[in-house]
Parts: structure tokens; sequence; C-alpha cells
């Protein structure tokens, strides 16, 4: 907890080097009638060591993954990370570094963006990658707008079950931009449906979304989603979990022209919903569309290797109505622990976490679907996540299953729908995956 002072004559110099005589006259901005008319409501004032205690009193009430086994998903996973990535993000060279503009004095940040740039290309099989975007639902929906500039078209088409919140994000993107144009697939079984997405499909869509898994953990026919977009002239784009490439195939192995993803399995924490990576990247012919940021690698004039920061398509390096994005910045420490995450694995070990992650999770599916009154809700192929059907209400489970210290998953009532989304990890041992099946069985036993 930082000391930080702020004496009222402090105060009182601010204001006059920003050029108002009051706080005030600094808020005189902000409408009357949202401006709160009352003291805030606080603890009374104590000492130092009193509000250390109440803090810790207060953090003491949180419950994270380090006490309770956990089996959320939904997009944010519980996967190991080794301490190794801490130490080396936590550097004050890294941890400290912002935009690295001068290329002579960043030559460190810049060398592992670009690192991060090949390591992901490698996994998602594609062309190019760029520095990383906000997250992975951001870099969705400019995977979306590159794909309606690039071919001058205004629908988009999602084919399957997209996580909610990206969804959200994608509207609200493409509202933005004047657009309001998503069509979502028929669902059978969990996934899209062929046949749906072929009478969906026109020369006037951009681009064709899926998620892989999708947002039920469950694989899309992602070969014939492809052949549809292309078939029809759209930009096939994929949403793809860069933790399942260790087992499944590639975006790129199967015709994806845009392939993001949500990088936070790569070695970032679950840290409350942030902040996390979004992964984006493009076949070669369309990375002077690319949005944000792009490290390169060159020869300096004594002929030793370079990075130098390329391909600037943003607004702040280019007229405006050239810019194919507004996006400032790239999550750069978290691209940082996703590169030092893969290098600490290498591909025989992203292989094995994706491997025991899948294993475990069928294992434990076999088990739940064996329990009186469960059942899997879908019967399409998962990877590392499922839905189960409850013979009582999911929030039910997870409040019962938070007494014996378990995150027994997510509730898909907070999307209209029925089910516990159950995930995963290679972290869950063969003992946990039994207890919590146990577990689960005493709760039908009163029935």
């Amino acid at each position: 907890m930082p000391f930080i002072v702020n004496t009222a004559g402090e105060r009182e110099e601010m204001l006059r080097a920003i050029g108002v005589s009051s706080f005030d006259d600094l808020i005189a901005d902000i409408p009357e009638e949202i401006r709160l008319k009352k003291a805030l409501d606080l603890f009374p004032a104590s000492d130092e060591p009193e509000v250390r205690k109440l803090l810790e009193w207060l953090a003491s009430a949180n419950r994270s993954t380090a006490d309770y086994v956990s089996y959320l998903g939904g997009g944010a996973y519980d996967h190991f990370i080794p301490v190794a990535i801490k130490t080396i993000v936590s550097r004050s060279e890294f941890y400290t570094a912002y935009t690295p503009y001068q290329a002579e004095v960043s030559q460190g940040t810049l060398q592992a963006i670009y690192e991060y740039q090949s390591l992901i290309c490698r996994l998602y099989e594609m062309d190019v990658a760029n520095a990383s975007m906000y997250d992975g639902a951001t870099a969705l929906a400019e995977a979306v707008l590159m794909a309606m500039n690039v071919t001058g078209r205004s629908q988009v088409v999602v084919a399957g079950k997209l996580h909610p919140f990206n969804s959200s994000v994608l509207k609200t993107y493409l509202e933005a931009a004047g657009h309001n144009a998503v069509i979502q697939n028929i669902l059978e079984d969990g996934i899209g449906s062929i046949a749906a997405l072929k009478e969906l499909v026109g020369d006037t869509v951009a681009a064709v979304v899926v998620q892989q898994p999708n947002f039920y953990g469950s694989l899309e026919e992602v070969e014939a989603i492809g052949a549809i977009a292309h078939a029809n002239g759209a930009l096939f784009v994929v949403s793809a979990d860069p933790l399942s490439l260790g087992l499944l195939a590639a975006p790129g192995s199967y015709g994806a022209d845009i392939a993001v993803g949500e990088g936070q399995p790569l070695g970032s924490s679950q840290s409350f919903g942030g902040p996390y990576l979004g992964i984006f990247t493009v076949k070669q012919q369309l990375v002077r569309k690319i949005p944000g940021r792009l490290v390169g690698m060159t020869k300096d004039r004594d002929g030793e290797d370079g990075f130098i920061l390329t391909l600037q398509t943003r607004e702040q390096h280019i007229r405006r109505e050239k810019a194919t994005s507004n996006i400032c910045s790239n999550q750069a420490l978290n691209a940082l622990q996703a590169a030092v995450y893969l290098s600490l694995l290498g591909k025989q070990g992203l292989q094995h976490v994706a491997a025991q992650s899948a294993q475990r999770a069928h294992y434990l599916a076999g088990k739940i679907a064996a329990l009186p009154g469960f059942s899997l809700k879908y019967k399409s192929p998962f990877f590392r996540e499922f839905v189960v059907d409850t013979p009582i209400p999911a929030t039910a489970v997870i409040e019962q299953m938070l007494e014996h210290k378990v995150f027994a998953g997510y509730d898909l009532a907070a999307h209209g729908e029925t089910g516990l989304l159950v995930a995963v990890t290679e972290k869950r041992t063969r003992q946990e995956l039994d207890s919590f099946a146990e577990k689960l069985a005493t709760l039908t036993a009163n029935l």
C-alpha cells in the first residue's frame, strides 16, 4: 500500500498548474445531475495499523483457485503457470517499458515482441501476427472490421456458438462503425448447422466467424465452415483457443484468412478477468490491413540484427481516413508471458498440457454422465470443457459445492440458458476429479 503525499497546499499547486482555481472548476464539464451530492460512506478515520487490519480482513473474504479446486472456464482457465514466468516478466526493463517508439533504446522490448509474434505464427500456422490486441474479444471485433474493410461488404455470419461476451463486443464495434448486421447460425447438438450456414452466407457477407472450441467447449466443423465462406467470397475468421492447438489442427491448416484468440491460457493468471491478451494473425496477402502494431527484424549499418516497429496502419501514424484501426497499444507484458510460457514448454510440453486437459475432461465427463439425474447436454466432441444438465438448478450446484471448497463451473443461466459449463485443466488430479463426481452424487441422494 503506497504512501502518497497529498496536502492541501499541493492540491492548490496542481490546480494552478492546470489553470483552474478550485476542484469544482476542474469538474465543471461533469453534469450536476450525475455528481455525488453527499459524502462518501467510508469507515471512520483510523491509524495505519488498524487500516491494514481492515484491508486484510476484507481481502480474506476472497476465495481464489489457490484455496478452492476450480472447474471454472468460459474463457478464463486455471492452467499451471511456471514460476519462471513471473520472475522474467517482473524484471524492470520489461515491467516498466511502455511504447517502444525509439528503436535504439528499445531493442529488448522489440525483440521480445518479435519472438512472441514468431511463436504465435508457428502455433496458429499463419503468416503474420501483430504485437497483440487488448483481449480476445477486441481481437475478434477488429478481425471482422478488417474483413469488411478488405471485402467492401457489410454483413458477418457467426457459425456456431460464439462466447456471449465476444458476441456483445462484436455488436458494439459494428454499431459504432455504422453496421448492425450479425447473423447467428442455427445450432444442432451444441455446434453450428452446416445446412443452415449455407443458406445464410451470400455475396453480401464479409466474414464467416467461428470459435474453436466454441463457448460450450464443443468442436465446430471448421473445414466445412471455411469452405462455405470461401465459396461465397467471404473471409474465414477463426477465434481459436491457443492452448487447444497443442492437440487440435491450427487455423492456418484449414484455410483461415484471419485467426485470433484469447491468450490468457498461455501463462497469464485469471486475475478477476484481466488484463488478458488478444492474439491476432493473418495470411500474408492481408498484412497491410492488419490493425495494431507490428515488430519487424532488419539489419543495422554494421550488419547486425535489429528490431523496429513497421507497417504502422493505425491513425497515430498515418492519416485517419487510411487507418485500418484506432487500436493504439498492445498487451506487451501479457504477450511476453505468452512467449516465455511457449518457450518453457516447447512443442512437446504444449502438446502434453493440451492432451492432459482433454483426457481429464473426458474422464470427468464420463463420471458425471453416469450419476443419477446428471447428463451431458451435447454429444458433439469437445476439448476440455463441456455442458452438464443437472437435476437441480446449476446455481444450487455451484452454491453447495462452495461448501466443499470447489468452484463447480459456470452457470449458463447468466445467458438465458440451462446447464453447468465445466472446464478441466491439466492441474486437476484423478483424486480431485473422483471427489468432485462423488460430491455431485450426494446432491441427488436426498431428492
